[in-house]
């Protein structure tokens, strides 16, 4: 369940990019995702612009985190019980991935390159796998 250094260097790297223009990037991701899966739109309650500032805020300490998972884990296991409360399902974070995909892609242009769309794949596996073993543990309890 790690990344190795490379892969975390590629994610700070490409991070550090889209943090200037973080209010952008979370528009073209909520844009992405409600294209990909429409039914999610009726999850997001607040207004959309606060949504994007939570959701900027949560990948930027994912991913300062990426090289402590004993102090990641937590964060996401406690993220995981909360997004059960507001309706979020294990089958959404596929979805997720690919609109946060898309919009790295869009926001960093030729920057966005094969090796860094892997390592945001294999953290996005590594936050996806935590996520749901905690709803799944929730849900089963």
């Amino acid at each position: 369940m790690s990344l190795t250094e490379q892969q975390i260097k590629l994610i700070r790297q490409s991070f550090d990019l889209v943090r200037p223009i973080s209010d952008d990037a979370a528009a073209l991701f909520y844009r992405n995702l409600f294209e990909i899966d429409p039914t999610l739109r009726p999850l997001f309650k607040d207004d959309i612009r606060s949504q994007g500032r939570k959701l900027m805020a949560m990948l930027d300490a994912a991913v300062k985190g990426l090289e402590r998972p004993d102090t990641l884990v937590p964060v996401l296991e406690d993220l995981a019980r909360r997004h059960i409360k507001y309706g979020v399902k294990t089958t959404h974070f596929s979805p997720v991935g690919n609109a946060l995909l898309y919009t790295l892609a869009e926001g960093l242009g030729d920057k966005f390159t094969p090796d860094i769309k892997a390592a945001w794949i294999a953290v996005l596996h590594l936050v996806s796998d935590v996520m749901k073993a905690e709803m799944n543990r929730q849900i089963s309890h």
